[in-house]
């Protein structure tokens, strides 16, 4: 078995996708107006509208309400990323050193997802 995505679902695919261009200074594939996704390799990270999960999964999941993942993002600085954000970027918890040596931030994407941007310790 080989892990290949998570998918966020919202009710405002181009506001969420947005966001997550600007987070992550990068371009979302587009292939249709209700889904976008970000790819890394083998791994993507998709959103897609609600009105498709209704259609294609059965309403399988319900857009904004989730409240136990968190999204994590590994980047090289965390407070560069903090710097760039834009105006009105939701930090749940500022730029802080964990007790395993990570360093991380906590955001809320305008569906109030918890995403971690956290930078691993560096090498000596």
């Amino acid at each position: 078995m080989q892990f290949a995505s998570v998918r966020v679902v919202t009710n405002n695919v181009d506001r969420l996708i947005g966001f997550y261009e600007a987070l992550l200074a990068s371009r979302a594939t587009r292939p249709s107006p209700d889904f976008g996704e970000f790819r890394w390799g083998g791994v993507a990270f998709a959103i897609s509208s609600a009105a498709l999960v209704q259609r294609f999964n059965a309403g399988a999941a319900v857009a904004g309400e989730n409240r136990s993942a968190i999204i994590e993002f590994q980047v090289d600085d965390v407070d560069a990323v903090r710097d760039r954000l834009a105006a009105g970027v939701v930090i749940a918890m500022p730029p802080a050193d964990m007790p395993w040596g990570n360093r991380s931030m906590l955001l809320r994407d305008p569906d109030g997802n918890v995403v971690n941007i956290f930078a691993r310790p560096k090498a000596p």
